[in-house]
């Protein structure tokens, strides 16, 4: 149980987006709210619960809290942003939220080394910053990820990441989802 004011995390959420999230997702031809948002749809759009939902739009709230430069993957840097997002996220939030985003690189690392398609179909900015999160796992690092119990969570998290990057897609706006942001931060403080 967490003791926040759950308005207050939805204003410090939301101020994020404000201020960085107009900024382009590295590579990519939408910004980092379009992605968020994106993602967030596909996982409504699923049916899934309140927590997976809120994971979605905040898979990559680590880019808009790391000191990086947008282009750093291009300057060879890693940015970290899954394991920076998901530890600033860990105070306020459960597991079922913080554990998919944590895992959500590793998501695709494992399926990169399970399918040649899946990784032949990433895209240009996807496979550099592959190469710099240590490539495909190797078969050991395998049953670490499958032994996780949100392993199954990060790789539906995966498909919308990898999916939420289409130009000038409609969703509903950031309002709209901080709704299911707020709602979760309220069953965590009762």
């Amino acid at each position: 149980m967490f003791k926040h004011d759950p308005l207050k995390i939805v204003e410090e959420i939301r101020l994020l987006f404000t201020e960085k999230g107009n900024s382009m997702y590295a590579g990519e031809p939408v910004t980092q709210t379009e992605h968020a948002l994106q993602a967030a749809f596909s996982a409504e759009q699923a049916g899934e619960a309140l927590e997976l939902i809120v994971a979605a739009l905040l898979h990559d709230i680590g880019h808009l809290l790391h000191k990086h430069d947008e282009d750093c993957a291009e300057q060879g840097i890693d940015d970290l942003h899954e394991s920076i997002g998901a530890q600033w996220l860990l105070q306020y939030f459960p597991p079922d939220v913080t554990e998919p985003i944590r895992l959500h690189v590793d998501a695709k690392r494992y399926r990169c080394a399970l399918d040649p398609q899946y990784h032949s179909q990433l895209s240009p900015a996807s496979v550099l910053s592959l190469q710099l999160q240590g490539g495909p796992f190797e078969e050991e690092e395998l049953k670490i990820f499958e032994d996780n119990p949100w392993h199954a969570a990060a790789l539906r998290l995966r498909s919308w990441d990898e999916a939420a990057k289409i130009p000038n897609y409609k969703t509903p706006e950031l309002e709209h989802f901080l709704i299911y942001v707020d709602r979760v931060l309220e069953q965590e403080t009762l």
